[in-house]
C-alpha cells in the first residue's frame, strides 16, 4: 500500500513553484508529508496577558490596549544623513498605565497605517527601558475587531509560536505560513502504530499529534504530540532492526565448535596471565554464538586496553580449531601490522603452521596489506586459498576480488566506525555460507545508542581493565592564558624520559606540502576564541622540529604520520616499541591499537580540535604498563569557551561510557540509519537517544513482539508504509549489509 496521496503531493501544488524550490534546495523538503514532519525546534510564548501597570523587565509580554497617540519622527543618522531616517512612536493605554511602542526604518509603514489613535489591539514583545521609560521595540501586534472579540484575545495571547529550523532563504515565519496552508492534509496521515499499542500507552493519533505539534494551544498539547511522535520514530526504527535480526536468524551458517585439546586449549595453556572475569564471560557468549547454525552478529565494545584483541583472537582460534578460517579487518596499515605482530607474539610456535619448529596444533598467520611486495602478496593469497593460513590480518586489501578463502568462518572487524558497510559486506561475501561476524570498537557506546544504531547486533561489553594497568592522570594546559604551564609540560616529558619511559606528542596536522589549507573557521569578531580557531592547526613536522631544537633538545625525537611509506612507518613503530626513540610526534595514526607499555606520557597539541571520543582513544595509548600514565591536553581556547568545557570533561573522567554520552549530547546522533556519522542528516527528528532511553527500550520490546508474530507485517499495512518511507533504498541496503 502506498503512502496516502495527500501526503505524497509535491509542495509546489499547494505552495507554488518558487516557495517549493527554496524548500527543496535549502531544507530538503519535497512533499506535503516532508513539511508536516518538519517539526518546530522550539516555541516562543507570547506571554499571558499582562496589565501595563505590572510589566516585568526583560520578559516577553502580551497586552491588550488602546492606541492613545502615534507620532512619526524623521531624523538624520549615519545611514540616513539627509534626515530621511524614520521612527514611529506609539503610546498605548489599558487604563492601568501607559506604554511606549517604537518602530524604526522600513518597519514603520505598516504600523503607521494600522495603529491609528483609538485602535484596540494585542501587542507582544520584550519589555526594555529607554530614557528611563518602559517600551516595546518592534512588537508583534494583532488589531482586535470589536469590544467583544474575546476569541482573538484568548487564542492570540496564550498561543505558543512555533520556531522552525530555518535558513536565510526561508525564515521560520514563512515556514509557519506554509505549514498553515498544508495542515488540513494532516488528517490524511496513515497511523503506523498498531491500535493496541497506541491505546495501551495512551498516545494520541498521528493526525492529532501533527496538528498539535505545529499549532499547540497549550504546553500540554505540545507535550502529548511530542510523546506520540517520539514513539513513532523509536518504534518504526526498532521494527526495521527487529526484521533484520529475524531475517539473519533464518540464514544458514556453519556451526564452529572448538576441538577439545586443540589449538585454543594449547593457546590458553601458554598464556602468562589469567583472563579477567569479563573476558571469560564475553568469550562464552561468543563461543555459544559460534556453535549455532545461523551467523553470529555481535558487537564487542570495551574500554581502551580492556583486552578485546585477546577475546577476538580466542574466537579466531576456536574457528580454526573447527576447520574454518578467520579474517581480521583493521582500518590502517599501522594497526594491521601491530595486530599481526602482537598475535604472532602471543601465539608463539602456534603461529608457525607448516614451518620447522611449529607446534602440531599450529596454523599460519598471514598479513595482507596494500603496500606488500608482489612475492609476499602472492604467497599470502596462496596460503588463504589452500587453507594453509587459518588466520589473516589485513586492511581493506582483504576485500579485493583476487582474495579467495578456502573456508571463511569468521570475520572480525576492528574499529567498526572506520569501515563503510560495503567494505564489511564485501568481506562477508567471501564465505561459502555467511560467515560469523564480530565487530569491535574501543569507542564506548551508551546502551541506547547501541540499541538504536546497532540494534541488529547482540552486544557484549568489556568494562574491566586487565591486572597491571595503571591509572592515567589528565590535565588541561591553557597555553594562551598560562604559557608557563606549557613549559612545565615539556619538563614533565623530560622527567618521564629520565625515568626510563617514553612519550607521545599528538598534532592535528602533518605539515607537509600536501596538507590541505586549514579552514580559517568562520567568525567575524576578533575574540581570543576566534583568533585561536583561525590559526592553522599545529603540525607534526613543525612541532617535532621545534621540540628537537628547543625544550626537548638532546632527546631522540621521531615523527609518524599517514603519508609516510609503510616500511618507514613500520620501522619508526619498531624503534619506538624497542625503546630506541624517546618521543614520538604523530598524528592520530596512533589512535587505536598501538601498544607500547613503556610510553607513559602524552601531550595532545590543539586538543580542542579533536572530538571527545578521539581524545579518550588517544589517551588510552599511555598507562598500558605498570607505571602511571599522564595525558596533557594543550589548548589556546579561553576559559569560558565550550571547547574548554569539553576538554575539562575529558580530564575529569576516565569512564569512556560517560564521555561518549557527553560527546553525543554535544554532537547529536547523526543519521542512525544512514552513513552520516554525526550532526548532519538525522532520521531522528524528535527522539534523542540519550534522553529517551526508556522509550527506545520499550519500543524495542514492542517491535520484537510484533515482528515475531507477523514478520512480513501483513496484518499491519500502515506500519509497512511507514517503514518504506523511513527505509529508502540506500538505508534498506545499509541495514541489509550492516
Amino acid at each position: 500500500m502506498d503512502l496516502v496521496p495527500a501526503l505524497e503531493e509535491p509542495l509546489k501544488n499547494s505552495l507554488g513553484a518558487a516557495t517549493a524550490k527554496v524548500m527543496a534546495e535549502h531544507l530538503g523538503l519535497h512533499t506535503v508529508g516532508d513539511l508536516l514532519h518538519h517539526y518546530p525546534r522550539r516555541y516562543e510564548e507570547r506571554g499571558r496577558l499582562t496589565r501595563l501597570a505590572d510589566l516585568p523587565m526583560d520578559e516577553h509580554v502580551t497586552v491588550v490596549a488602546q492606541v492613545a497617540d502615534a507620532r512619526l519622527h524623521t531624523f538624520a543618522s549615519a545611514k540616513a544623513p539627509r534626515g530621511k531616517g524614520q521612527r514611529l512612536e506609539v503610546t498605548i493605554t489599558d487604563g492601568s498605565g501607559r506604554l511606549q511602542l517604537v518602530f524604526f526604518g522600513h518597519g514603520v509603514h505598516k504600523p503607521h497605517k494600522d495603529l491609528l489613535p483609538g485602535t484596540r489591539a494585542l501587542f507582544a514583545g520584550k519589555v526594555s527601558v529607554f530614557n528611563r521609560r518602559l517600551q516595546l521595540a518592534h512588537p508583534a501586534y494583532e488589531p482586535l475587531r470589536g469590544e467583544g472579540d474575546t476569541e482573538t484575545v484568548d487564542t492570540w495571547a496564550g498561543a505558543l509560536i512555533p520556531i522552525y529550523p530555518a535558513t536565510a532563504k526561508m525564515e521560520s515565519w514563512k515556514i509557519a505560513k506554509a505549514v498553515q496552508t498544508i495542515l488540513p492534509s494532516a488528517q490524511e496521515a496513515v497511523d503506523p502504530l498498531p491500535e493496541s499499542l497506541r491505546e495501551g500507552r495512551g498516545l494520541v493519533s498521528l493526525p492529532e499529534a501533527l496538528l498539535k505539534i505545529h499549532r499547540p494551544h497549550t504546553t500540554a498539547d505540545r507535550d502529548s504530540a511530542r510523546d506520540r511522535l517520539k514513539w513513532d520514530e523509536a518504534f518504526v526504527l526498532q521494527v526495521a532492526l527487529a526484521r533484520r535480526r529475524h531475517a539473519d536468524s533464518q540464514l544458514p551458517a556453519v556451526a564452529r565448535r572448538p576441538a577439545p585439546d586443540g589449538l585454543l586449549t594449547a593457546f590458553d595453556a601458554r598464556l602468562p596471565f589469567t583472563l579477567t572475569d569479563g573476558q571469560r564471560k564475553v568469550s562464552r557468549e561468543i563461543f555459544d554464538d559460534l556453535a549455532t547454525e545461523h551467523p553470529m552478529h555481535r558487537l564487542l565494545q570495551g574500554e581502551v586496553g580492556s583486552g578485546k584483541t585477546m577475546v577476538a583472537l580466542r574466537a579466531m582460534l576456536a574457528v580454526v580449531d573447527a576447520g574454518g578460517q578467520a579474517a581480521m579487518l583493521a582500518p590502517t596499515e599501522v594497526l594491521a601490522q601491530q595486530h599481526h605482530r602482537s598475535v604472532t607474539e602471543m601465539m608463539g610456535e602456534l603461529a608457525e603452521g607448516g614451518m620447522l619448529g611449529g607446534s602440531e596444533h599450529a596454523t599460519k598467520v598471514v598479513l595482507l596489506t596494500g603496500s606488500m611486495g608482489a612475492a609476499g602478496r602472492r604467497q599470502a593469497l596462496l596460503d588463504l586459498v589452500t587453507g594453509e593460513a587459518g588466520i589473516v590480518i589485513g586492511t581493506h586489501a582483504l576485500i579485493e576480488d583476487k582474495v579467495q578463502f578456502h573456508d571463511l568462518g569468521l570475520v572480525v572487524v576492528d574499529e567498526q566506525h572506520r569501515f563503510g558497510v560495503e567494505q564489511r559486506d564485501a568481506l562477508r561475501g567471501k564465505g561459502k555460507q555467511p560467515p560469523h561476524l564480530l565487530v569491535m570498537t574501543a569507542t564506548p557506546i551508551p546502551r541506547t545508542v547501541a540499541m538504536t544504531v546497532f540494534g541488529d547486533l547482540d552486544t557484549s561489553v568489556l568494562d574491566q581493565l586487565p591486572a597491571g594497568r595503571s591509572p592515567i592522570a589528565s590535565h588541561v594546559v591553557p597555553a594562551a592564558d598560562k604559557p608557563h604551564f606549557l613549559a612545565r609540560a615539556w619538563e614533565r616529558v623530560r622527567e618521564e624520559v629520565e625515568n626510563g619511559h617514553q612519550a607521545y606528542v599528538v598534532c592535528p596536522r602533518i605539515g607537509d606540502d600536501a596538507d590541505e589549507p586549514a579552514d580559517p573557521r568562520k567568525g567575524g569578531g576578533k575574540s581570543p576564541e576566534d583568533e585561536a580557531e583561525k590559526r592553522p592547526p599545529l603540525a607534526v613536522l613543525d612541532v617535532a622540529d621545534q621540540l628537537a631544537k628547543g625544550p626537548l633538545a638532546g632527546l631522540r625525537v621521531e615523527v609518524l604520520h599517514g603519508r609516510m611509506h609503510p616500511d618507514d612507518k613500520d620501522a619508526v613503530m619498531r624503534r619506538f616499541a624497542a625503546g630506541e626513540t624517546h618521543v614520538l610526534v604523530a598524528t592520530t595514526v596512533i589512535e587505536v591499537g598501538v601498544n607500547v607499555p613503556n610510553a607513559t606520557a602524552m601531550v595532545i597539541m590543539d586538543a580542542d580540535r579533536f572530538g571527545v571520543s578521539q581524545l579518550h582513544q588517544l589517551r588510552g595509548r599511555v598507562g598500558r604498563g605498570s607505571a602511571a600514565g599522564l595525558c596533557l591536553l594543550v589548548t589556546e581556547m579561553p576559559e569560558a569557551s565550550p571547547a574548554r568545557r569539553r576538554l575539562g570533561a575529558v580530564a575529569a573522567t576516565l569512564d569512556g561510557f560517560e564521555l561518549s554520552r557527553i560527546d553525543l549530547e554535544q554532537r547529536r546522533e547523526g543519521d542512525v540509519l544512514g552513513q552520516a556519522q554525526s550532526g548532519a542528516r538525522t532520521s531522528l527528528r524528535m527522539l534523542t537517544v540519550i534522553d529517551d532511553e526508556e522509550i527506545i527500550a520499550e519500543a524495542r520490546e514492542e517491535a520484537a513482539a510484533v515482528v515475531a508474530a507477523d514478520p512480513d507485517l501483513e496484518r499491519l499495512p500502515a506500519l509497512r508504509t511507514a517503514l518504506d518511507a523511513l527505509l529508502d533504498e540506500e538505508r534498506e541496503q545499509y541495514l541489509d549489509k550492516g
